[in-house]
């Protein structure tokens, strides 16, 4: 299957073959590995890239309930999904927005942005209601004190490992996906910020079996992102839909201030008044102070640089647009106070001035 339109054949094991033909040479891969499911010599390992691990049964109110934790082997299964995940960036890119480029002609700078609005918006959408989903179904919803309650978290069902293995899975194909895509590099070092960013934060909250809260904070996260590149996808669409940026700045506001209040509720006051604050690795206990301090450090700088950035841009824009309202304004008051003049005066009122305000008078014309 093919993917991408071939407009010109380049030589094998080159830069452009590769960056071409990156999708079909994994979707490749992701064929070998399923074949070998149908062997049973490689079962085994094929089902350790396509199967979560470290699996456990035990015995509930509603009966066996199969139970997971993580470990190593979950790189595996991360790196499986993240060839699938690259399959589907280059089918939402070639049947989706490639189509929607071509009819909207945009230039080369605003095709770059739309095209990562639009991969974005539909990994925001699909991941905002999946976890909305979860914490429904896992109650965190009713309960709220469930998310620090009974820590550490270590035995996860399947849907929230699942989750956190295909989130890692996204973020991850990110960094391959700069050099697919042929990013400029002007915007490499933004692209790679907040990538590292989410990297960080899941994995903080994966290993350090924080997966509770952090699936709140990634649904506020991913609602708050796909407001604002929802409102970008419309203003490429028609450049005076502005009021959409205007609703996502309120929105993104809220964001912060929500998740350091629920960052300090739940690790700050509700871990804190567990009994067992000792480090453990064997039992996965991580809820010391120092430790503590490092992750409400780390999601509240993040926070704070997140608003200080906007807020920037908010009083830079602000300015920009002072500027320009004054250079209007000048060049009105200008134009209105050097109005134009003839030989004989001016025109005012459809009617010729002399130059000291007077009408000049008629010559009479005698008849011959």
């Amino acid at each position: 299957m093919a993917f991408r339109r071939r407009n010109k054949s380049y030589p094998f094991f080159s830069q452009e073959f590769l960056i071409q033909n990156h999708a079909d040479i994994v979707f490749s891969l992701v064929i070998f590995i399923l074949i070998g499911l149908m062997f049973e010599t490689t079962a085994k390992t094929a089902i350790l890239f396509i199967q979560p691990q470290y699996n456990i049964s035990t015995m509930s109110a509603d009966g066996e309930v199969t139970l997971y934790h993580y470990g190593w082997k979950d790189c595996a299964t991360v790196l499986f999904y993240l060839c699938i995940t690259i399959i589907l960036h280059a089918v939402v890119q070639e049947y989706v927005l490639d189509k929607v480029n071509r009819r909207l002609h945009l230039s080369k700078s605003k095709n770059t942005k739309f095209n990562e609005s639009g991969q974005l918006c539909v990994f925001y959408l699909v991941s905002s209601v999946w976890s909305l989903y979860v914490i429904a179904t896992e109650g965190f919803l009713l309960h709220p004190s469930s998310l620090w309650e009974n820590y550490p978290h270590v035995h996860l069902r399947f849907q929230v490992k699942f989750f956190y293995l295909t989130q890692l899975a996204y973020w991850f194909h990110a960094l391959p996906e700069l050099y697919f895509q042929k990013v400029r590099k002007e915007e490499v070092p933004r692209q790679l910020q907040y990538i590292s960013l989410y990297l960080l934060h899941i994995l903080a909250a994966y290993l350090l079996n924080l997966t509770r809260v952090g699936l709140v904070l990634l649904f506020l996260q991913y609602i708050s992102e796909m407001g604002f590149h929802l409102s970008r996808l419309f203003y490429f669409t028609d450049e005076n839909h502005h009021k959409m940026f205007e609703m996502w700045s309120v929105g993104f506001v809220l964001t912060r201030m929500i998740t350091m209040t629920l960052m300090f509720l739940a690790v700050g006051f509700g871990l804190a008044r567990s009994e067992n604050q000792m480090l453990d690795l064997e039992t996965g206990n991580f809820n010391t102070l120092s430790i503590r301090l490092l992750v409400l450090f780390m999601v509240c700088f993040t926070q704070s640089w997140l608003l200080w950035k906007f807020f920037r841009f908010q009083l830079s824009r602000t300015r920009e647009l002072r500027l320009e309202q004054a250079k209007k304004r000048a060049a009105t008051k200008q134009m209105q106070r050097t109005p134009k003049r003839d030989s004989v005066g001016h025109h005012e009122n459809g009617l010729i001035k002399a130059e000291n305000g007077t009408s000049p008078r008629l010559k009479k014309v005698k008849a011959p």
